[in-house]
C-alpha cells in the first residue's frame, strides 16, 4: 500500500497558501486547500477522489488563471511531486 501524507506550498503565482492531501494506492483523498477561491477548490477536492492521481494530473497540468498559473496547476504539480516521492521510498 503506497501512503504519503503530503504539504504543498504553491508559491506566490497563486490564491491558495497550503495544499495537504493523502496519497493512498494511486488515489488522492482528504484535499484541503487554504485560502484560494473556496466553492471552486471545494468541488475539485470532490472531483478528484473519483480519478487515479495521474490523471488528476493530465487533467490539471497546464491550467491558466487570469493568464497566470492556477491552483490546478499547483495542485497537479504536488501530485507529481508526492506520487516520485511515495515511489521513491519517502525521498525528496
Amino acid at each position: 500500500m503506497d501512503i504519503c501524507n503530503f504539504v504543498y506550498f504553491p508559491g506566490n503565482e497563486v490564491c491558495s497558501d497550503v495544499m495537504t492531501f493523502d496519497y493512498i494506492d494511486g488515489y488522492i483523498r482528504n484535499l484541503t486547500v487554504e485560502n484560494g477561491c473556496n466553492g471552486n477548490l471545494n468541488g475539485i477536492s470532490k472531483l478528484i477522489e473519483t480519478k487515479p492521481a495521474e490523471e488528476i494530473v493530465k487533467l490539471f497540468s497546464g491550467i491558466k488563471c487570469d493568464g497566470r498559473d492556477s491552483c490546478p496547476n499547483q495542485l497537479a504539480l504536488a501530485i507529481k511531486a508526492c506520487v516520485e516521492e511515495a515511489s521513491s521510498g519517502g525521498k525528496r
